[in-house]
Order: structure tokens, then sequence, then C-alpha cells
């Protein structure tokens, strides 16, 4: 989608170079989202959490297992959305997010 709009993107392989805490922790403020609210929870419990969990374990449960994430994850100048559905990509690209 983002190459049909003449786009320009960096992808990064979430399973070769997982986001570290750190990363997570920005995005969740870029995103004005929780921890659960990126959480997939079947991938959680595959590994043994689950939304209960306290943000501490969840957030570095998903820095280990970066499955636990929803995806994609767009970033752009200071701004995230979650790509869910894919044309909230387009909206931090074109501004017309709220930030």
């Amino acid at each position: 989608m983002l190459k049909d709009n003449d786009i320009e993107f960096t992808y990064r392989e979430y399973t070769k170079e997982p986001l570290t805490r750190a990363e997570i922790e920005t995005v969740l403020a870029q995103l004005g989202m929780t921890v659960r609210d990126v959480l997939r929870k079947r991938d959680a419990t595959k590994y043994g959490f689950s939304s209960s969990d306290g943000d501490d374990v969840l957030l570095d449960a998903m820095a280990e297992n970066p499955r636990m994430l929803q995806r994609p994850i767009g970033l752009f100048d200071g701004r995230a959305a979650l790509g869910r559905p894919p044309e909230n990509l387009l909206t931090i690209v074109r501004g017309d997010a709220a930030s």
C-alpha cells in the first residue's frame, strides 16, 4: 500500500531485528497505547504470558518474543500508527492523524 502511494519506507524484519524494550516503550508513547493494546494475546499465551501479567513482564516478554507485538507499526517523524487497518499507516505520513 505504501508503494502504491509512492511513499518510501524501510522495512525492519522484526523476527531478525526485534525491538528492544526501550524501543517498545517509545513506540507505545508515540502510539498513545498501553502494552495490552498492542499485545497479541494468542502469541502471548503460546509463550506462557497473559494480559494479566504486569507491564514490566509483558514489555520484557515482547522484546524477547517479538511475535507478541501487534504489527505492522509505522513510524514517521516522531509519530506512530498501528497498521490495522493498513490505511492507518498513511495517516501518519500525510499528517492527518491525531498526534
